[in-house]
């Protein structure tokens, strides 16, 4: 569970342009490396160097760097593209995220500013007779790290940006946030079931002053907000959550009538709006994408069910997890016990991803199929999954009875919607 500032820090160095400008300096810096070096290096560099031999290096370099980096930006646009238009939009947030993309353009960029910079410094004769060997030796180093990179990026492009490679990365991300929220119920407070999620009359709401998504909730600072003040605090709207002005972020008990202002600011930094959901805390939002994943493949504009039945599978594995003696983990103690959360209903967790599959692939036995069982594997895995599975299973065979020709594949949908009873 990351502070507001941790998780601010992490997005930012998972954004493109930082490691393109932190690769940048390190090229600057290298270039610059053998100027600094020429005078206090202890040993004797004696290397017969060609008259303006690094010089054409360091051309040829610089020259293929920027076409090499054009193209490869051109790679990640058509990527991004791909993925919005044949997966979702939504999961295209985890593409501009890849590290090894990042890394790659920002080798290249930093490759080109090493050689700009190494060329501008020779045309000045800012090096001696040291200098440019060790400039030289620099740029071996530089070929050699350029030469893994682009044979590290042909293996990535052979993946990147496909249908499986990204529903995969939504998968994963997914699954970490759900694996927090099975351990962390309440984020770190006490979980409380959204029936029972009752705050006292004497305690006061805090309303966002804008309207957004919240994207991060910063459960460490508001323990210590409720640790200083004395409070108890009942968190009205968890990361997913759509608020307004009329919503309340959280309910506060114990605050001073004469510090309400300050209390209710207080309260609203932890809150981090935004217009996007993230993956971070929203495992409900993760399997959203999912099923828009499927969805878009089951449209007939696409028509592949193959990716489907895929999803259907990865949903199996996610929510497998939501029961924690199949995985032998055990819940963690409650690390904030002046906070209460709603916590995650199950029932919302299978309709994010399963209700919208049974809907748009109702008249494809193969996708019918498919369904039944994977529900039928959560339904062993406990009596909580057994009920929501159950309740799903009946759902999509409602779907599935109105669209379905064949009577015989209406048939053996409900032979193992039975399957529940037997």
């Amino acid at each position: 569970m990351f502070s507001k500032w941790q998780w601010l820090v992490t997005r930012l160095t998972h954004t493109l342009w930082v490691r393109a400008a932190l690769f940048a300096l390190l090229g600057i810096a290298a270039a610059l490396l053998a100027a600094a070096l020429q005078g206090s290096l202890p040993i004797e560099l004696e290397l017969k160097l060609g008259e303006n031999a690094v010089g054409t290096i360091l051309e040829i370099l610089a020259s293929s760097m920027l076409a090499v980096t054009t193209f490869s930006l051109s790679v990640m646009v058509m990527a991004y593209s791909a993925a919005t238009n044949n997966v979702t939009p939504r999961a295209t947030r985890l593409l501009m995220q890849d590290t090894t993309t990042q890394n790659v353009l920002g080798t290249f960029i930093g490759t080109f500013l090493f050689s700009l910079v190494g060329i501008t410094a020779l045309s000045t004769q800012t090096y001696d007779e040291r200098g440019r060997a060790i400039l030289f030796l620099v740029t071996l180093l530089v070929i050699l790290l350029v030469v893994v990179t682009i044979l590290r990026w042909i293996q990535h492009l052979s993946h990147f940006g496909r249908v499986g490679d990204t529903t995969g990365r939504v998968e994963l991300v997914t699954l970490s946030a759900l694996k927090d929220r099975v351990c962390h119920p309440g984020l770190g407070g006490i979980a409380v079931r959204v029936a029972e999620f009752s705050p006292p009359a004497s305690a006061r709401p805090v309303h966002a002053r804008s309207t957004g998504l919240v994207q991060h909730l910063d459960m460490a600072e508001l323990s210590e907000l409720a640790e200083a003040h004395d409070w108890q605090i009942w968190v009205a709207s968890q990361p997913g959550a759509f608020v307004s002005g009329p919503r309340p972020l959280a309910w506060i008990q114990g605050a001073d009538d004469d510090r309400l202002d300050e209390a209710d600011e207080a309260v609203r930094g932890v809150f981090t709006l935004g217009n996007d959901r993230s993956f971070d805390q929203d495992p409900r939002f993760g399997l959203s994408v999912l099923a828009e994943i499927a969805s878009r493949a089951l449209s007939p504009a696409i028509n592949d069910p193959g990716t489907a039945i895929d999803v259907l599978g990865r949903a199996v594995r996610i929510l497998s997890y939501y029961s924690q003696k199949s995985i032998g983990e055990q819940q963690c103690e409650t690390v904030y016990p002046r906070i209460r959360l709603p916590a995650l209903e199950l029932d919302d967790l299978f309709d994010d991803i399963f209700a919208p599959i049974a809907r748009d692939g109702a008249g494809l036995i193969e996708v019918q199929l498919r369904l039944q069982k994977g529900l039928l594997l959560l339904a062993g895995q406990g009596a909580e999954l057994s009920r929501c599975a159950q309740r799903q299973a009946v759902r999509a065979l409602t779907h599935a009875e109105s669209a379905l020709l064949l009577e015989e594949d209406r048939q053996r949908l409900r032979d193992l919607v039975a399957g529940y009873q037997g």
